[in-house]
Protein backbone atom coordinates (compact mmCIF):
# COMPACT_ATOMS: atom_id res chain seq x y z
CA UNK A 1 0.00 0.00 0.00
CA UNK A 2 1.24 3.65 -0.74
CA UNK A 3 2.16 6.00 1.68
CA UNK A 4 1.68 9.00 -0.73
CA UNK A 5 -1.25 11.15 -0.29
CA UNK A 6 -3.50 11.48 -2.81
CA UNK A 7 -3.97 15.34 -3.37
CA UNK A 8 -0.08 15.70 -4.45
CA UNK A 9 0.98 15.61 -8.04
CA UNK A 10 3.89 13.72 -9.05
CA UNK A 11 7.15 15.30 -10.18
CA UNK A 12 6.59 13.35 -13.83
CA UNK A 13 3.17 14.23 -14.34
CA UNK A 14 1.58 16.76 -16.42
CA UNK A 15 0.60 19.64 -14.81
CA UNK A 16 -3.09 20.75 -13.90
CA UNK A 17 -4.69 22.36 -16.04
CA UNK A 18 -6.18 25.78 -14.76
CA UNK A 19 -9.81 25.21 -13.50
CA UNK A 20 -12.48 27.50 -14.52
CA UNK A 21 -15.16 27.98 -12.83
CA UNK A 22 -17.78 25.63 -13.23
CA UNK A 23 -21.20 26.98 -14.69
CA UNK A 24 -23.38 25.99 -11.62
CA UNK A 25 -20.92 28.20 -9.35
CA UNK A 26 -21.14 31.19 -12.11
CA UNK A 27 -24.73 31.24 -11.84
CA UNK A 28 -25.27 30.64 -8.04
CA UNK A 29 -23.01 33.96 -7.31
CA UNK A 30 -25.15 36.32 -8.84
CA UNK A 31 -28.18 34.83 -7.54
CA UNK A 32 -26.60 34.47 -3.84
CA UNK A 33 -26.12 38.30 -4.77
CA UNK A 34 -29.68 38.92 -5.91
CA UNK A 35 -31.07 37.03 -2.19
CA UNK A 36 -28.60 39.66 -0.63
CA UNK A 37 -29.53 42.76 -1.71
CA UNK A 38 -33.22 42.32 -2.17
CA UNK A 39 -33.10 41.18 1.44
CA UNK A 40 -31.22 44.26 3.01
CA UNK A 41 -34.22 46.05 0.74
CA UNK A 42 -36.83 44.94 2.79
CA UNK A 43 -35.23 45.01 5.83
CA UNK A 44 -34.61 48.62 5.06
CA UNK A 45 -37.77 49.09 4.38
CA UNK A 46 -39.15 47.61 7.68
CA UNK A 47 -39.99 43.94 6.63
CA UNK A 48 -37.29 42.30 9.28
CA UNK A 49 -39.36 39.70 10.07
CA UNK A 50 -39.09 37.86 6.21
CA UNK A 51 -36.06 36.06 6.07
CA UNK A 52 -33.85 34.97 2.41
CA UNK A 53 -36.10 31.49 2.22
CA UNK A 54 -39.40 33.38 2.16
CA UNK A 55 -38.06 34.93 -0.94
CA UNK A 56 -39.15 31.58 -2.57
CA UNK A 57 -42.58 32.10 -2.28
CA UNK A 58 -42.31 35.30 -3.50
CA UNK A 59 -40.51 34.27 -6.47
CA UNK A 60 -43.26 31.53 -7.26
CA UNK A 61 -46.50 32.83 -5.83
CA UNK A 62 -48.19 34.06 -9.51
CA UNK A 63 -50.55 37.02 -9.05
CA UNK A 64 -53.71 34.95 -9.25
CA UNK A 65 -52.33 33.13 -6.31
CA UNK A 66 -51.75 29.21 -6.52
CA UNK A 67 -52.01 26.52 -3.96
CA UNK A 68 -49.08 25.16 -1.56
CA UNK A 69 -48.01 22.10 -3.20
CA UNK A 70 -48.01 24.01 -6.18
CA UNK A 71 -45.36 26.71 -4.66
CA UNK A 72 -43.43 24.03 -3.60
CA UNK A 73 -43.16 21.93 -6.58
CA UNK A 74 -42.06 25.45 -8.30
CA UNK A 75 -39.38 26.07 -5.49
CA UNK A 76 -38.04 22.54 -5.49
CA UNK A 77 -38.68 21.78 -2.46
CA UNK A 78 -40.82 19.66 0.17
CA UNK A 79 -44.58 20.43 0.89
CA UNK A 80 -43.97 20.98 4.37
CA UNK A 81 -41.05 22.80 4.22
CA UNK A 82 -43.57 25.43 2.16
CA UNK A 83 -46.16 24.81 4.43
CA UNK A 84 -44.07 25.99 6.92
CA UNK A 85 -43.23 29.02 5.10
CA UNK A 86 -46.85 30.08 3.59
CA UNK A 87 -47.54 30.06 7.51
CA UNK A 88 -45.13 32.20 8.49
CA UNK A 89 -46.25 35.12 6.16
CA UNK A 90 -50.22 34.11 6.01
CA UNK A 91 -49.14 34.86 10.06
CA UNK A 92 -47.18 37.83 9.39
CA UNK A 93 -49.94 39.56 7.08
CA UNK A 94 -47.94 39.14 3.51
CA UNK A 95 -50.59 36.18 2.54
CA UNK A 96 -53.80 34.99 2.83
CA UNK A 97 -55.41 31.68 2.31
CA UNK A 98 -58.13 31.22 0.31
CA UNK A 99 -60.88 28.49 -0.62
CA UNK A 100 -59.89 27.09 -4.21
CA UNK A 101 -63.17 27.71 -6.32
CA UNK A 102 -62.22 24.00 -7.78
CA UNK A 103 -61.21 22.23 -4.85
CA UNK A 104 -63.37 22.89 -1.65
CA UNK A 105 -60.83 21.09 0.31
CA UNK A 106 -57.63 22.82 -1.12
CA UNK A 107 -56.78 26.60 -0.21
CA UNK A 108 -54.99 29.20 -2.79
CA UNK A 109 -52.88 31.45 -1.58
CA UNK A 110 -52.46 34.99 -2.13
CA UNK A 111 -50.75 38.39 -1.60
CA UNK A 112 -52.56 40.56 0.61
CA UNK A 113 -51.92 44.14 0.57
CA UNK A 114 -49.01 44.40 2.67
CA UNK A 115 -47.47 40.99 0.35
CA UNK A 116 -47.95 42.79 -2.87
CA UNK A 117 -45.33 46.12 -0.94
CA UNK A 118 -42.88 43.59 -0.57
CA UNK A 119 -43.46 42.61 -4.32
CA UNK A 120 -42.90 46.35 -4.75
CA UNK A 121 -39.81 46.74 -3.02
CA UNK A 122 -38.24 43.55 -3.76
CA UNK A 123 -38.50 44.11 -7.98
CA UNK A 124 -37.52 47.87 -7.12
CA UNK A 125 -34.62 46.65 -5.65
CA UNK A 126 -33.82 43.88 -8.27
CA UNK A 127 -34.46 46.38 -11.00
CA UNK A 128 -31.45 48.61 -9.27
CA UNK A 129 -28.90 45.75 -8.76
CA UNK A 130 -29.71 45.02 -12.63
CA UNK A 131 -29.04 48.49 -13.77
CA UNK A 132 -25.54 48.42 -11.23
CA UNK A 133 -25.23 45.46 -13.00
CA UNK A 134 -25.52 46.70 -16.76
CA UNK A 135 -23.39 49.68 -15.69
CA UNK A 136 -20.84 47.34 -14.47
CA UNK A 137 -20.50 45.19 -17.95
CA UNK A 138 -22.15 47.36 -20.16
CA UNK A 139 -25.63 47.96 -21.23
CA UNK A 140 -25.38 45.89 -24.59
CA UNK A 141 -24.08 43.15 -22.83
CA UNK A 142 -26.07 42.54 -19.72
CA UNK A 143 -29.05 42.20 -22.75
CA UNK A 144 -27.37 39.67 -24.17
CA UNK A 145 -26.98 37.76 -20.66
CA UNK A 146 -30.37 38.59 -20.20
CA UNK A 147 -31.63 36.95 -23.77
CA UNK A 148 -29.35 33.98 -23.56
CA UNK A 149 -30.92 33.23 -19.71
CA UNK A 150 -34.16 33.62 -20.99
CA UNK A 151 -33.66 31.21 -24.07
CA UNK A 152 -32.00 29.03 -21.43
CA UNK A 153 -35.55 29.37 -18.99
CA UNK A 154 -37.79 28.63 -22.25
CA UNK A 155 -35.98 25.48 -22.88
CA UNK A 156 -36.38 23.98 -19.32
CA UNK A 157 -40.11 24.76 -19.30
CA UNK A 158 -41.21 23.32 -22.32
CA UNK A 159 -39.22 20.53 -21.97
Amino acid sequence: MSSRKPDRQDANAEPLPILRPMLGALLRMPVAQINLHINQALHDAGFADIRPAHQSVFQHLPPEGARSTTLAAAAQMTKQSMGALVADLVAWGYLERCADPGDKRAHIVRRTARGWEVERVARTSLAQLQAAWAEAIGQEAFAQLYLTLEKLSELFRSG
